[in-house]
């Protein structure tokens, strides 16, 4: 395992979810990493953020990794869950909560409509 996919199975290890992103959760530098950032604050599920944009090796490296071209990308328990499109469709249909459940992940109850 390279030196770079190391660290970042050490960060996707270190928390239930963490989040690769462009900035950071108070100042994102993408409307895609700001939609998943506005969806965890909203579920208030505890979650890991890495910048991309400040270590090019794991902005690079983080895409092979997970073999998905793009950035925003969301972890829970280790697993690679997707990108803003993703998140936004299982934060939708309720999936997002229902897998928080299910992993033991801490969060707000979902508003009822």
């Amino acid at each position: 395992m390279s030196d770079t996919n190391a660290r970042i199975k050490g960060e996707i290890d270190s928390a239930d979810v963490v989040l690769f992103m462009k900035g950071t959760p108070q100042a994102p530098q993408c409307g895609f990493s700001q939609q998943v950032v506005q969806i965890l604050n909203h579920l208030g599920a505890p979650y890991k953020a890495i910048n991309v944009l400040a270590d090019g090796e794991i902005r690079d490296g983080i895409k092979a990794y997970s073999n998905w071209p793009t950035i925003p990308q969301l972890y829970v328990k280790q697993e690679f869950l997707g990108g803003c499109d993703i998140t936004r469709e299982m934060f939708q249909s309720g999936e997002l909560a229902a897998l928080f459940d299910k992993e033991g992940i801490p969060h707000k109850a979902p508003a009822k409509a």
